[in-house]
């Protein structure tokens, strides 16, 4: 009998719904919220209405899409931890409501932990299969509020063994942006205008940082400090260089990320390397991780743009996981604006 999953992503601002039957993706979609753009960042209080409106038309695509009904449903997924606690709240009572109406198992996932299992995702390429890592592997996970280096023994054991001490990757991007005068989301803009640059044009320093740990915070200071320096000298200095220093500033955040990378390979023997969450739709990212990857000698695996960002696929992959192994949740699980692996 096939194992057919709902499951329900709401951790910060998209409402994702995705049906998975046996390990397979049957549907997957997103809806985002434009409300943020105006306040140049994600208000949690107008994330939770968002997503109390979206919930069950997304939902509703998401089953139709699939061409299933929901007699046919094996168990809900939702996204437990980590995230904005309205958000999560609006998934985890719909998945709950859902669990209880069918009288089927309900499915917590690790928001984090499903980012690392997009890699996982079965897609092809004209018509074949791609390739996907073999265990033990490394995987790159990182977004806007976690950078981190995760070895990944089997699908549900996972050990985080670096992380930011401090600021996240995409917060870096969007900070920078912001200092830069681009508006909200700003990390996709200066991946934009880098393509255009020159990464070496202008310097900025990479914080050392013990063992296998990032650190952001120091970075943005020295991209304000540069920034406010030469534009006081030259007020238009950021538009007549905008291309070069978007360029230089991705080249150091990859440079701090894959260096850190390169180190956990060595440490580890593994030479099975991915790469995740929102950050990882980054075209610098992508292209200096495959690039690396020839150099080094390593298996490098970049999820579809679709499996990047926030979306219910990779929740709905992690449950097939947890379902296989019996690892269901009661109606009582909370859910955990921070939570360990």
């Amino acid at each position: 009998m096939s194992t057919v999953i709902l499951a329900i992503e709401s951790s910060c601002d998209e409402t994702s719904a995705s049906i998975c039957r046996d390990g397979v993706i049957l549907s997957n979609v997103i809806a985002s919220q434009k409300v943020h753009e105006q306040y140049g960042g994600v208000v949690p209080e107008l994330a939770s209405r968002a997503h109390m409106q979206n919930i069950v038309p997304v939902v509703d695509k998401a089953v139709k899409d699939a061409g299933i009904t929901m007699q046919d449903l094996s168990a809900i997924a939702f996204t437990q931890a980590p995230g904005l606690i309205g958000a999560l709240l609006v998934g985890a009572q719909f998945a709950k409501s859902l669990s209880l109406a069918l009288d089927i198992p309900l499915i917590a996932v690790h928001h984090m932990q499903a980012h690392v299992l997009a890699n996982l995702i079965p897609t092809a390429t004209n018509g074949q299969p791609d390739p996907k890592p073999s265990f033990p592997f490394l995987c790159l996970t990182v977004s806007g509020g976690h950078t981190q280096i995760v070895l990944c023994e089997s699908p549900l054991k996972m050990k985080v063994i670096g992380e930011t001490m401090d600021d996240a990757a995409g917060e870096a991007f969007d900070k920078s942006a912001k200092i830069l005068g681009l508006p909200y989301p700003g990390g996709p803009l200066i991946d934009k205008y880098a393509r255009e640059g020159n990464p070496k044009r202008f310097s900025f320093p990479e914080p050392r940082i013990p063992e296998l740990n990032f650190s952001f915070s120091g970075l943005k200071t020295a991209i304000l400090y540069f920034l406010q320096e030469n534009t006081a000298a030259d007020p238009q200095f950021v538009e007549k260089n905008l291309s070069d220093i978007c360029a230089s500033i991705q080249y150091r955040i990859i440079t701090i990320l894959m260096n850190k990378v390169k180190k956990a390979a060595i440490q580890t023997g593994v030479t099975d390397i991915c790469i995740a969450g929102g950050v990882s739709a980054n075209s610098g990212l992508r292209s200096t991780l495959t690039e690396w990857g020839k150099q080094f000698k390593w298996n490098t695996y970049i999820p579809a743009f679709q499996y990047c960002t926030d979306n219910a696929a990779m929740i709905a992959m992690t449950a097939y996981y947890k379902y296989q192994a019996g690892d269901f949740s009661t109606l009582g699980i909370d859910v955990t604006a921070r939570a360990e692996w």
